[in-house]
């Protein structure tokens, strides 16, 4: 979708429309197999992750938040502007408010978010649910660390996701609590 690295000519290619087509036709040919309610889209127009980014992050954003209204889809979920790399966070003046505004289900954001960031987001009306990513995966208890303030344990990227034997989201103290 995004015009860095989208370089067709035919109707998939070219202007804002044609490049979100085929994106918007995945969903629609899968709300159409499975409903709507078991739909959700996760879109990451402000990132730039190998050389992959947009000259016009906003309007992307905003273009696909108002075009999955269509379809009635469960959830949209977005990163961030503030996300440059995978764990880069930087301080920047766009935000998510307008693609939260035009987008009519459930509004999730992404980007190395905090308790203190979470809570601002949610109390600001920014977003319905924060996604807390890599802090869940090394502490299966978050919310009750959020609950308590307790400190968090560190994740370890190297340990994510590799199957045998399988760490990275198991291998961490849980938090103990007085009965």
């Amino acid at each position: 979708m995004k015009d860095q690295v989208n370089d067709r000519t035919d109707q998939y290619g070219g202007s804002l429309e044609n490049r979100c087509r085929f994106a918007l036709e995945i969903v629609e040919a899968v709300v159409n197999e499975i409903g709507a309610d078991r739909v959700g889209f996760r879109l990451s127009s402000f990132a730039d992750y190998m050389e992959s980014g947009d000259s016009n992050p906003s309007a992307l954003g905003l273009y696909m938040a108002e075009s999955l209204n269509k379809y009635g889809i469960s959830y949209c979920h977005m990163v961030e502007p503030r996300m440059k790399t995978l764990a880069e966070k930087v301080e920047c003046p766009e935000s998510l408010v307008p693609m939260r505004k035009a987008f009519k289900g459930t509004f999730l954001v992404a980007g190395c978010y905090d308790r203190g960031d979470g809570n601002k987001a949610l109390l600001e009306d920014r977003t319905d649910l924060v996604v807390y990513e890599r802090l869940f995966l090394a502490n299966p208890d978050l919310p009750k660390r959020f609950e308590l303030d307790a400190p968090l344990n560190k994740y370890i990227r190297e340990t994510f996701y590799i199957s045998d034997p399988v760490v990275g989201y198991t291998d961490y103290p849980l938090l103990e609590t007085a009965a």
